[in-house]
């Protein structure tokens, strides 16, 4: 069964041959074109069949049996410069072009009852440096190539009344890893590794359980929604051999967990216009794995407005959230003291900045519908991260830079029947 699953899977996620970065460190910050245009905001907002996974007892806002499917061109910028103790260099991600998936459909069983389906892709992450130079001959990114996906099945499950609406969500999601570089030789001398032997841990998948559950209440034009996403340990074999040459005494850990979110959001709408806001915090710092490389939660602000009239609308949005990454502060390599992983501050800066830089913050986002008959319509968004630059002090104690932007267009079509 599991491997039916997976090969499901893997013929979705080939839409998108490279790894996705996401914005919210590494979770996408909305789910859907409607969401997606508003920055995100989809807790206080019913999307229709779109909240199943953002907020599933929002689908209690269709009228009968509601389809969307679509998906998001993802485009991230990554340049990297570092300098490993012969000089700096710098790169441009190849990691620039994915194509992320999603299909929900709701239906109305009754006046109190409704059921959902859908698959999303939901957050990944990585670069691709491996035509840089190696390091054998003065490349410094060690040709480093991580990628990570993850994608979402979700069945929401939504009972209402008065006004409150209650659901939950089983999810089963589907991760895949693969991390590999070029031993730099000088992050461990006792490591048998020599300077530009491969250290690679091959594509690692993983299928496990979670939950979603999500509250709404509607009273004269206000719309208030709460939600809470469960944590998922995923596990990839050999993301511990990879990470061990960095360290003195090994690294034990194969667990790269999906966060735990926990959030609330409200809109009001007014006749032809709609004004909606969210909070959630992400918690990377309860997140195995992530833990060990010291992100930090991150508190995410997500601002909307939907102007919609007969056979149309506009939306414009704005997203915030403080980078989950931070400098660790690098005195001396051989006497800076490990954290509770094996792992020293300069080794935490490397990974993160060269080959996990989910540093973006602000994010612009601007969307449209039309309503093609009076059953079909069709969604589009765009949204933009401007370019953050972040500089640390790598393994070396030398300077590693890294500038990341994104662009991201989305395109989906609704059906009503």
């Amino acid at each position: 069964m599991k491997k039916t699953i997976k090969l499901a899977v893997v013929a979705a996620l080939a839409l998108g041959a490279t790894s996705a970065f996401a914005t919210n460190g590494a979770t996408l910050i909305g789910t859907g074109a409607k969401s997606r245009g508003m920055a995100g905001t989809s807790i206080g907002i019913s999307h229709g069949a779109e909240s199943a996974l953002s907020n599933p007892a929002l689908i209690t806002s269709v009228k009968g049996t509601e389809i969307s499917f679509g998906g998001t061109i993802f485009m991230p910028n990554v340049k990297n410069e570092n300098n490993i103790g012969f000089g700096a260099s710098s790169f441009d991600s190849d990691a620039n072009l994915n194509v992320i998936p999603e299909v929900s459909l709701a239906t109305k069983i009754n006046d109190n009852f409704y059921v959902g389906i859908g698959m999303w892709g939901t957050g990944g992450m990585g670069v691709d440096y491996r035509d840089a130079n190696s390091v054998l001959a003065g490349g410094t990114q060690m040709q480093m190539v991580t990628n990570l996906q993850l994608m979402q099945f979700g069945v929401p499950l939504a009972y209402t009344t008065n006004g409150f609406s209650v659901a939950v969500t089983p999810i089963l999601q589907y991760g895949s890893l693969d991390i590999n570089y070029e031993y730099p030789g000088s992050p461990n001398p006792l490591d048998p590794n020599a300077a530009g032997d491969t250290i690679g841990m091959g594509v690692a998948q993983d299928l496990k359980f979670g939950y979603n559950i999500g509250l709404a209440y509607t009273m004269s034009g206000f719309t208030f929604g709460a939600i809470y996403k469960s944590r998922i340990d995923m596990e990839y074999k050999g993301f511990d051999t990879v990470v061990s040459p960095f360290t003195a005494t090994g690294y034990n850990n194969n667990k790269l967990s999906t966060p735990a979110e926990i959030g609330i959001g409200a809109s009001y709408n007014m006749g032809e216009h709609t004004v909606a806001v969210d909070y959630k915090q992400i918690k990377w710092s309860d997140a195995k794995g992530y833990k060990d490389f010291e992100w930090d939660d991150q508190n995410v602000i997500a601002l909307g407005y939907e102007y919609n009239t007969k056979g149309w609308a506009v939306r414009l949005g704005y997203n915030y959230a403080s980078s989950p990454i931070s400098e660790k502060t690098v005195v001396n390599p051989a006497t800076d003291i490990p954290n509770s992983a094996g792992l020293q501050p300069g080794t935490v800066n490397t990974f993160n900045l060269l080959g996990f830089p989910g540093i973006v913050e602000s994010h612009y986002a601007i969307g449209a519908s039309y309503d093609i008959s009076n059953k079909a319509s069709v969604d589009v968004a765009y949204t933009y991260a401007p370019e953050v630059t972040n500089t640390y002090k790598n393994f070396a104690a030398q300077d590693i830079t890294t500038k990341h932007s994104q662009d991201g267009v989305s395109v989906q079509l609704n059906y009503n029947f």
